[in-house]
């Protein structure tokens, strides 16, 4: 008789989870894929209809105050750039530092005011006692690369130039002890900003970038990973997923060797061997598909001699942070919130 060998053990795509994390989850790849168009194009009205955002709140919750600004930056760009500022209520007279923040969603999705990306900053600014500025940056794919960048940078810009902000209803910010963080697409981004600040440190005048927090960061190639391959159909990032995300991001008749994807092209690594690069945190999840590449970023940077700690979290899947029911959610939290600490001293 042949001998036959057992089946194979089939790969567990995610950890064990509450149905209405399931749910939840479930959710967030539902947004995505349906207002995906044939063309290539995204159904922005009903987008706004299944994400419609939150209002920001001056009255205090979970202790945390919000205000949306208009960033009066760049009179050339077509579109006003907003954000929202998280500060800890009630506002003290002591200047806080300041975090400022680049949401996920596949450069495409999402926004300052999503439920999640609202509710994560202000656990961020609760935990590190921070301003926490969270960018409205363009989106693909009416906004290719390198608007996405552009307007962070230009964020960044507008924290450099005091007389900019309202009013004196605002906490008194220190921009002197400023951190760049994102998750997903917008730690990618916080990466170009971190190396376009590197490059051109000296003409800021008050804004010192003391660390970058890059959460899952959302990196890639024309090659598959074995993460890639062995988490295929994993939850909020599967490989099409992915695929398509590049596609509407990427500049006209690029692939994934381009600068915004891949961290060891020349023109991603310019502006790393400068000592203005600030020390790293990057986070990654033992069930993201993505993991295998944000693993090589740590490597370029320790090959830059870049200070770089790694955060690992074997049972996390893509985007886990903004989902608090998850243990390894208030653990970051604590994390960043000594690294933080531990920039401003």
């Amino acid at each position: 008789m042949a001998h036959l060998d057992p089946p194979a053990k089939a790969t567990r795509l995610a950890p064990p989870m509450t149905w209405r994390t399931r749910l939840s989850i479930f959710a967030a790849g539902y947004l995505t894929d349906a207002t995906r168009r044939a063309d290539g194009t995204i159904n922005r009205r009903l987008l706004a209809y299944l994400d419609p955002g939150v209002p920001p709140s001056a009255a205090p919750r979970n202790g945390v105050a919000s205000r949306d600004l208009d960033l009066d930056i760049d009179p050339s760009l077509p579109l006003p750039l907003r954000a929202r500022l998280f500060h800890p209520a009630p506002a003290s007279s002591t200047p806080l530092p300041v975090v400022l923040f680049f949401h996920g969603g596949g450069f495409a999705y999402l926004s300052a005011s999503s439920p999640a990306y609202d509710a994560a900053c202000r656990r961020i600014a609760r935990h590190c006692g921070a301003a926490v500025l969270s960018v409205d940056y363009r989106r693909a794919p009416e906004h290719r690369s390198p608007a996405a960048y552009d307007d962070a940078f230009a964020a960044l810009r507008f924290l450099d130039d005091p007389k900019k902000l309202p009013a004196t209803d605002l906490p008194p910010l220190d921009v002197s002890r400023c951190f760049l963080a994102g998750d997903s697409a917008g730690a990618n981004i916080a990466h170009h900003v971190a190396r376009r600040y590197a490059l051109s440190a000296s003409s800021f005048a008050t804004v010192r970038v003391r660390g970058l927090v890059a959460i899952q960061p959302f990196f890639g190639g024309e090659e598959r990973t074995p993460a890639e391959l062995r988490l295929d159909g994993a939850p909020i990032v599967s490989v099409p997923r992915c695929d398509w995300m590049w596609r509407a991001f990427l500049p006209p008749g690029a692939d994934r060797t381009h600068e915004a994807a891949h961290a060891a092209s020349p023109a991603a690594m310019a502006g790393i061997d400068s000592p203005a690069f600030p020390p790293v945190v990057v986070v990654v999840g033992g069930y993201d598909p993505l993991q295998d590449w944000q693993r090589r970023y740590c490597e370029l940077l320790r090959s830059k001699g870049k200070e770089v700690e790694l955060l690992e979290y074997p049972d996390a899947i893509h985007a886990f942070y903004v989902f608090p029911e998850f243990a390894e959610s208030k653990d970051l939290m604590l994390r960043i919130k000594d690294f933080v600490a531990a920039g401003t001293k």
